[in-house]
């Protein structure tokens, strides 16, 4: 295979990310997110709204937060006390990417609120992708009951270029299979601070690239990916098509950009607004900022400041799903707007009373069932 190198930015040879040493209370959540217990979060029927009635938060409603839905602070509240409320700004990268998540807390929920599972409706398979300096790891989801060359979907996960896995993202890349009948590939790049920028741009880009090479043995329909992602990978994703679009290469049909990473100012009016917002606030981003960037002017390139720097004309449609509690609610909507002045279809939906990392937690949040809708109905549309 390939190694794909990109012309905007000269790297160096850099060898693959070991994988974090994991104790044994994240073995047991990887575990169960490999064999989907907290991944089918994802479809959930009429059936299961009735449940989330039962939901109720135990505190007052957080100064940050006064508009926040029930459900959504019963989440926040079970984070709290996964984390003993230590914030990850306080912690070493090493440590952050050992700290509870979000999707910890929602699953925290589900089993408290006695929400059964789903079956899994997807089949997975790992891959090995060739990248400058090593190799990443990835995770394709199919549907079950699917047959022929599908869709694809190249998903990134979030976590601010620094945490996270496709583990933790696990739910939203099974929702999306599931619901729009897509294969999705889900991309494990490599994070700062052990891999500066643009490391992991580099990579969501080859991951692209090689879905695209490979898909036939993905059983992929090379004429209808898309790309996707949540948070920082949101902002790869946008970046992938910008790569795209500038290299001359096929791009992707359509971006799902869920409350991405789309510039680099940290005084606008969400994050001013949301500044102490959990799971995300302005210290939290200023920290991957600074974890991942060689130095505070990478921040400024066309990928990271997608709405000062880039030149977004000629791109793909556009879904952009933002939260009304989030820090970077603005910077998204700010996107959508200056997509639609270049010319580019774009959806768009900011959803209230919930908070950033939302989008994977439709049997705990509704709006989150709402946001999976949204998101794959455009999606579907794209592919047709």
């Amino acid at each position: 295979m390939k190694n794909y190198k990109l012309p905007l930015f000269s790297l160096k040879k850099q060898a693959n990310a070991a994988r974090p040493k994991k104790n044994n209370w994240l073995r047991f959540f990887t575990l169960i997110a490999t064999v989907g217990l907290i991944t089918s979060m994802s479809a959930c029927n009429d059936d299961d709204d009735a449940l989330l009635t039962g939901i109720k938060p135990k505190g007052e409603k957080p100064a940050w937060g006064p508009t926040i839905a029930p459900e959504m602070q019963t989440v926040i509240e079970a984070l709290d006390s996964l984390s003993k409320r230590v914030s990850l700004t306080s912690l070493t990268p090493q440590q952050a990417r050992m700290a509870p998540t979000a999707a910890d807390a929602a699953m925290a929920v589900m089993k408290n609120y006695h929400i059964a599972m789903p079956p899994m409706g997807v089949d997975t398979m790992g891959h090995t992708i060739p990248v400058a300096g090593g190799t990443i790891h990835a995770r394709s989801y199919r549907p079950k009951t699917a047959t022929g060359a599908l869709p694809g979907i190249v998903y990134y996960h979030g976590g601010g270029w620094v945490i996270a896995t496709i583990d933790t993202y696990n739910s939203s890349a099974q929702a999306l299979a599931e619901q729009t009948g897509a294969v999705v590939v889900s991309v494990e790049y490599r994070k700062g601070p052990e891999f500066k920028f643009p490391t992991a741009h580099n990579d969501a880009y080859a991951a692209y690239l090689w879905v695209r090479d490979n898909a036939a043995t993905l059983n992929i329909n090379p004429a209808k990916i898309a790309v996707a992602g949540e948070s920082a990978g949101g902002g790869l994703a946008a970046a992938v098509c910008l790569l795209a679009r500038d290299n001359k290469v096929t791009m992707p049909v359509h971006q799902l950009l869920v409350y991405p990473i789309a510039d680099n100012n940290t005084n606008t009016e969400s994050y001013n607004k949301y500044a102490d917002a959990k799971p995300l606030s302005k210290p939290l981003m200023q920290w991957f900022f600074n974890n991942y960037f060689r130095t505070p002017a990478d921040g400024d390139t066309p990928w990271v400041s997608l709405v000062d720097m880039a030149d977004v004309t000629g791109l793909p449609s556009a879904t952009i799903i933002n939260a009304e509690i989030d820090p970077l609610q603005t910077e998204g909507q700010q996107l959508a707007a200056k997509l639609k002045a270049a010319g580019v279809p774009v959806t768009t939906k900011v959803y209230e009373g919930v908070t950033h990392e939302f989008f994977g937690m439709a049997l705990v949040v509704p709006q989150a069932k709402e946001a999976q809708k949204l998101a794959t109905d455009e999606l579907k549309k794209a592919f047709q």
